[in-house]
């Protein structure tokens, strides 16, 4: 009696509704489950359609053995044995459905991992900052002191370069706006493709320093933070990493 009864199952295909369904379903519930969410879908409706193809399988189950697909549509399984060989031709045809269904499913569920990839690494983009340094102005008497200007330019650049959600740019890309030169910071900011910048100048007596820096948003020209620095000479390095914080 239970071999027949397996038996039987196998005749009306309801191992194989089970397995096509089951690969069918998953697949289905990983691309939703990958692509919704790209498109704000909220959670609750994933996991109500997760649920309805879970609650389906036993459906499928009860329809592959009650039922048959003939070219007439779907009839019983008795109707349908009893039709000619040549008239039940397509009773198989679930096969072939199945199939394409998983294969689209799989499809779904390779772009929602695509689309889940672009996002993040567009995201990532996004929320990391950039900045340039620009050269520091000598305002010294003395111009020989100009390479005292482009150490803090230089020293500032490293403290920040150590930030690591912070992108730099290099030395060698902000030489070219001299300092003294007139600066045009939007134009400037989309040429390095940075958010902000930093610029500022130095002032240096034989005893004292002066080192005055504003930090730019580059996007609108608007000045975010600005500081000026009196401290002895010996003091320098204290102010450039007190500056660069």
């Amino acid at each position: 009696m239970k071999t027949n009864f397996f038996a039987e199952l196998k005749r009306r295909n309801v191992f194989k509704v089970a397995v096509a369904y089951v690969i069918a379903g998953w697949a289905l519930a990983q691309g939703i489950a990958q692509v919704f969410p790209v498109f704000d879908v909220p959670n609750w409706v994933i996991r109500l359609l997760v649920l309805l193809i879970m609650i389906g399988f036993p459906i499928a189950l009860v329809i592959s053995w009650a039922f048959e697909l003939t070219p007439e549509g779907l009839k019983r399984t008795a109707v349908a044995d009893a039709m000619p060989a040549s008239d039940s031709h397509i009773k198989h045809t679930w096969i072939y459905v199945a199939v394409i269904g998983a294969l689209l499913s799989i499809g779904l569920f390779s772009l929602g991992r695509y689309s889940a990839v672009s996002q993040q690494s567009a995201s990532d983009d996004k929320t990391q900052k950039s900045i340039a340094v620009l050269p520091f102005d000598n305002l010294s008497d003395n111009k020989e002191n100009s390479y005292f200007a482009d150490g803090v330019q230089d020293q500032i650049l490293t403290n920040l370069s150590k930030v690591s959600e912070l992108k730099v740019i290099s030395h060698t890309s902000v030489r070219q706006y001299q300092s003294g030169a007139p600066r045009n910071l939007r134009t400037i900011g989309k040429q390095l493709g940075v958010e902000y910048v930093v610029e500022g100048s130095v002032q240096r007596s034989p005893d004292k320093l002066r080192i005055s820096a504003q930090l730019i948003d580059a996007r609108t020209d608007a000045q975010i933070w600005a500081e000026t620095y009196d401290r002895p000479a010996k003091d320098l390095f204290a102010i450039q990493s007190e500056l660069a914080r």
